[in-house]
């Protein structure tokens, strides 16, 4: 049977049993996306092969795939599949900071995206190797950092936490206001 294996948001790989060798005649595959029959691609695949990496395919999109063996010797039937390419994990693009008082500062971020299960903001002094961690829901896309020291830089690390498991991170320097004189 055709199956697919390592799916990710633009790839996946084709495995099937060994049909035909180098001799014995060529595969045809066809594959596109479900939603868009006209978009089918065909490819021939050598006898020789049991399996093969498709890439450059969209996110998030649901592929019929055909394996069409072309036999000179005995008839095959076609083997066909429909994978699901998962979605992108895009990694926060922005951290801004702003409204930066000499004890707090707010930090936000973007995009948004419906794959991340939470944030994770990491800041700390520079110099300095105390870091602090405030989680945020995934929903929510800016947070206030409080209880920080006047006139320093702080490093602020924005984590973003995909459903998958997988962690991407962007970040960004901020610096407090100097605190009142007196």
């Amino acid at each position: 049977r055709l199956h697919a294996t390592e799916v990710t948001s633009s790839s996946f790989r084709l495995t099937w049993p060994k049909l035909l060798s180098q001799d014995t005649g060529y595969y045809s595959l066809e594959y596109g996306p479900a939603a868009a029959p006209a978009r089918k691609r065909t490819q021939q695949v050598s006898g020789a092969l049991t399996s093969l990496v498709l890439s450059a395919l969209a996110p998030e999109t649901t592929y019929e795939v055909a394996l069409i063996p072309e036999s000179n010797v005995h008839y095959f039937p076609p083997q066909s599949t429909r994978v699901t390419t998962l979605a992108e994990e895009i990694s926060p693009v922005q951290v801004l900071i702003s409204d930066s008082g000499p004890h707090s500062f707010h930090v936000s971020w973007a995009p948004v995206l419906d794959s991340v299960a939470s944030y994770q903001v990491l800041y700390g002094p520079l110099p300095g190797n105390s870091v602090e961690v405030l989680e945020v829901d995934g929903r929510h896309n800016s947070t206030v950092v409080e209880h920080l020291a006047p006139n320093t830089t702080y490093l602020v690390t924005v984590t973003a936490i995909y459903r998958s498991g997988k962690k991407k991170s962007l970040s960004a320097k901020a610096c407090t206001q100097e605190g009142e004189r007196g």
